[in-house]
């Protein structure tokens, strides 16, 4: 083989190779991108799941209060008929 055939070989494999490693970044950046992706949802999902939550505790507590006041009633209402 003469100089010239293995100047051909090596521009083949840094080719081959410079596409591979392109191609490696490529894959791990939208990888990255989708994970991150796909954690903002997640996160969001939390978010709202917690604000529900709340929602719900503030409502049970103003149902707590009502009855809590109509059980007030019911006592005084019964302490007067005794």
């Amino acid at each position: 083989m003469n100089w010239h055939q293995w100047q051909e070989i090596i521009g083949v494999t840094g080719v081959f190779v410079l596409i591979t490693v392109v191609l490696s970044i490529a894959i791990v950046q939208l990888a990255t991108t989708w994970r991150a992706k796909a954690a903002l949802a997640r996160e969001h999902e939390y978010r709202s799941l917690a604000e529900k939550a709340v929602r719900t505790q503030e409502e049970t507590e103003r149902q707590l209060r009502d009855v809590q006041d109509r059980l007030r009633s019911i006592e005084h209402v019964l302490k007067e008929v005794d």
